[in-house]
């Protein structure tokens, strides 16, 4: 039976950037606020629709697999925030790569790259096909309401993408577990969807909803269970580990997740701090900066874990191949952005923050 290996990575994030005092001039916070508390210094904010990111991070990732859009065999994108609903954002990818294979969208939130990554080395492994791109993209920032500290402060946009071939080695995939809460999927929501009341102007008001203190602990319990799941499949124990790779939602989270799994805290890459949560693409972008500053090398054991609304969790086990460089490169890139990322948002920060103080 074949493995699913990863031969091809690739990020994209808008070059316009939100930083904490660029937030702190329509909201009442601070970097010395916020940084403690969630280890994030800024944010990407994007000038184009999540699908456009998710075609950029597509090429690169094609490119670092020495492949074209033809080679593929089936499409995973993993988004809570697409462009539209119908039709899903997979088939606008897939006509910007010239593919011709099977292609869709699945909403698992900060967990659904890891759902991606599981489908597809199904995928692989049953024969059904021989290379599947899997891409985490998000334009979350749509969703939020500035006014609200509480959630402004933690989201930000961007797309990552992987390409998974089948190999006879036994690499890449080798294992991974999915799961779900329902019970708690009211403590992280956006209420946007045909519940609305389309007749009612006050149904523009969808934001991003949380209850923080919740998620902290059942963020550590959902990951750290199918972590230790997962490890157990493989026959490994945690010091076989070489490298932690989680959902990048608040560091404290991590930190917090790899003393409990009694795990070096070396271990765990993060990288929070340059992009803030961007759910799905969190681990991509992760995987893509790991590669790029050295912290994957062949043959490296590596972790992956993650939790979202829902709620969602994942975990998965890689064994890295041979490969650490791209076999290509791409010139693909987003249109030039003219606007500074306190620009981007300056229509959505005055709206809210006026809606806000009406509210009082």
């Amino acid at each position: 039976m074949p493995y699913a290996t990863i031969t091809g990575w690739g990020k994209c994030v808008p070059p316009a950037v939100l930083t904490n005092d660029d937030l702190s001039t329509f909201i009442e916070t601070s970097d010395e606020w916020i940084r403690p508390r969630t280890g994030i210094k800024q944010r990407h904010i994007s000038h184009v629709g999540t699908s456009e990111l998710a075609s950029v991070a597509a090429k690169r990732a094609l490119a670092a697999a020495g492949l074209e859009g033809k080679d593929i065999d089936m499409i995973i994108l993993a988004t809570a925030s697409p462009d539209t609903l119908i039709p899903n954002i997979a088939s606008t990818v897939q006509a910007n790569i010239g593919a011709h294979c099977a292609a869709f969208d699945i909403n698992a939130a900060c967990s659904g790259f890891l759902y991606g990554l599981g489908l597809a080395s199904a995928q692989i492994r049953s024969g059904q096909c021989q290379r599947v791109l899997v891409i985490g993209a998000e334009r979350l920032t749509f969703y939020l309401d500035w006014s609200r500290r509480e959630t402004a402060v933690l989201f930000g946009d961007g797309a990552g993408a992987a390409i998974l071939e089948a190999t006879d080695k036994e690499e890449g995939v080798l294992a991974y577990e999915l799961n779900n809460d329902p019970a708690g999927r009211d403590i992280l929501k956006t209420s946007f969807g045909t519940s609305m009341d389309r007749f009612s102007a006050d149904s523009l008001d969808f934001f991003i909803q949380f209850d923080g203190q919740e998620i902290f602990k059942r963020a550590i319990a959902g990951m750290g269970k199918l972590s230790k799941k997962v490890l157990e499949k493989c026959n490994l124990d945690k010091d076989e580990v070489d490298l932690v790779i989680p959902h990048q939602a608040n560091e404290r989270i991590i930190v917090t997740l790899v003393s409990r799994m009694k795990i070096d805290k070396e271990k765990a890459f993060v990288n929070i701090a340059n992009y803030g949560n961007t759910s799905a693409a969190t681990i991509p972008i992760a995987i893509c900066d790991a590669i790029e500053q050295g912290r994957i090398q062949p043959g490296q054991t590596i972790l992956s874990c993650a939790f979202g609304a829902g709620l969602t969790s994942a975990a998965t086990v890689i064994k890295w191949g041979e490969r650490v460089t791209p076999l290509e490169t791409t010139d693909a890139d987003l249109p030039p952005c003219d606007q500074t990322g306190l620009e981007l948002v300056k229509r959505a920060a005055a709206y809210f923050c006026e809606r806000a103080e009406h509210r009082e």
